[in-house]
């Protein structure tokens, strides 16, 4: 089960409201009336990673007494969430990430009377892993030392460097990207921003191992040392592209991804 670390302030404001009710003796006199029921669990949990940067969001409760929502975030599903940030909206940016590492995410609902919801069921987690813009390679038949990526160094190389993860070429006017052959590619069409593929494909990858080069096109490249990127094409011009990249440098993870998998789970905490 999730095990929530809950923070002082939340029982500070219910005991200063218990506080408030008008006490003679043993016996309450005319009590104010205080509400002690919690929102419900927020639902909707989603994320999305970025350059040492995770963004989580979710559905706005429908109760109209809720006054903000707590995030949470731990290293498993079954670990020890801490407290990273609250807001009143329903969207939360986490900066205190690193790349290539996993973490998992929960949103809990609190109200007005200090009453918090138990934390969000559904299963979410995500690896941030970092991204580059604005990076210009050429064909290979005009400058063929600047016409290659490396993606673990973030760098241009030759297009026969080892370390080369894709490179451009021309044929009959046209430029194509184009893997060797322990290393594959993917065309996943037009987009209109890097984060608009979030994910690795499972299958679809090109038999021929070159793919034509179309701007606005996201292509999805599995490295030959099993890593999974993406590349954005920006710019067309008769001997070079402009691209943006994102890299995943977990081994084997096709976070480019949000994961999202509903989950019936009791929540344990403190409350």
């Amino acid at each position: 089960m999730k095990k929530l670390v809950m923070t002082s302030v939340l029982l500070l404001i219910g005991l200063t409201l218990f506080s408030g009710c008008r006490v003679r003796g043993d016996f309450f006199l005319d009590p104010v009336y205080y509400d002690n029921t919690p929102p419900s669990d927020p639902v909707g949990v989603g994320v999305q990673n970025g350059d040492r940067e995770v963004l989580v969001y979710w559905n706005y409760n429908y109760e109209n007494d809720v006054a903000g929502y707590n995030v949470y975030s731990s290293s498993s599903y079954y670990g020890r969430y801490e407290l990273i940030g609250s807001t009143k909206s329903n969207t939360f940016m986490d900066y205190g990430v690193t790349n290539g590492v996993t973490y998992y995410y929960a949103v809990t609902a609190y109200d007005y009377n200090g009453n918090e919801s138990d934390l969000s069921h559904e299963d979410i987690y995500i690896t941030p892993r970092p991204e580059g813009y604005n990076k210009t390679i050429f064909d290979a038949d005009v400058n063929p030392n600047s016409s290659g990526y490396d993606f673990s160094s973030f760098s241009v190389v030759p297009f026969d460097d080892q370390a080369a993860d894709f490179f451009l070429e021309s044929y009959n006017g046209q430029l194509y990207l184009t893997v060797w052959d322990d290393t594959d590619i993917q065309d996943m069409g037009y987009t209109r921003d890097l984060k608009d593929i979030p994910f690795a494909p499972t299958s679809g990858w090109d038999a021929d191992k070159t793919v034509r080069v179309y701007a606005g096109n996201t292509y999805v490249i599995w490295t030959w040392d099993n890593h999974f990127a993406k590349i954005r094409i920006k710019s067309v011009s008769r001997d070079r592209i402009i691209f943006d990249w994102a890299y995943q440098t977990a081994e084997g993870n096709v976070d480019l991804k949000p994961l999202k998998k509903e989950q019936d789970r009791k929540v344990s905490g403190i409350k």
